[in-house]
């Protein structure tokens, strides 16, 4: 039996395990199955990967660079980001591999145009450091937003009109408006926005979330985040396959 599994913490709003037990049904993998692992404390990840069954994991908010230290190698991107979504098990010991690069790349880039030069990233987690390799690769300048001011990131309340103008490309990485929470929205002044906006939420439930619902208003270009969690999926999906 080949086992996997999604650690992170809540998982309540996760998709992994449906999609999975799903995909192994259609495609005869009988001998695979998919499960949560709802951990609160990352200290609790040291007795599962002991597990002989288990051979791959997803890790979502909030281990996506916690998990670091947990891996015994890591791939180039993945160690070029600071942050790992996937994990297998090799000869070699457990390998970190981030796919949300891939995610990023096959639901994002079709949207970028060229007056998408700049770009603000509101969080400073896993998934914003991978979109932040992603941008550098085609040449975007980011600015990282957060609460709290700090190195190489503002706080929102730091936020000016010619930010927000000027940046055409928003991108948010946090949970907030996820759902149940679905009437909470980022501090930000989303009169700004115009139509040459491009805003993305990594969230996919709800598939319009109080950020993107701003940007619809305004004319501007949205998109969730379900087409990059797919993307994402199926590359660590080809990862388990090829080392299994």
């Amino acid at each position: 039996m080949h086992r996997l599994g999604l650690i992170g913490f809540p998982l309540g709003h996760s998709f992994s395990a449906k999609y999975f037990t799903e995909k192994f049904n259609r495609e005869n993998l009988s001998d695979w199955s998919y499960q949560n692992y709802p951990i609160s404390s990352i200290s609790a990840l040291e007795p599962l990967l002991l597990e002989k069954e288990l051979v791959g994991l997803n890790v979502t908010i909030p281990y996506k660079e916690k998990v670091l230290s947990f891996c015994d190698i890591l791939d180039e991107k993945a160690q070029a980001v600071g942050a790992v979504n996937t994990l297998v098990k090799t000869r070699e010991g457990w390998k970190g591999y981030n796919t949300d690069i891939i995610g990023i790349e096959k639901s994002l880039l079709p949207l970028i145009r060229p007056h998408h030069q700049q770009a603000l990233i509101f969080g400073t987690g896993g998934a914003a450091k991978a979109i932040a390799y992603v941008l550098r690769q085609i040449g975007v300048h980011y600015q990282f937003v957060s609460r709290n001011a700090g190195p190489q990131v503002i706080a929102y309340s730091e936020l000016r009109y010619n930010d927000l103008r000027n940046h055409k490309l928003w991108i948010n990485t946090t949970p907030v408006g996820q759902a149940p929470n679905t009437e909470e929205s980022l501090p930000i002044d989303f009169s700004q926005i115009g139509e040459q906006h491009l805003l993305f939420d990594l969230i996919y439930n709800p598939p319009l979330t109080t950020f993107l619902k701003h940007g619809q208003a305004k004319g501007a270009t949205i998109l969730n985040g379900e087409q990059m969690l797919i993307e994402q999926a199926e590359a660590a999906f080809k990862i388990w396959q090829q080392q299994i």
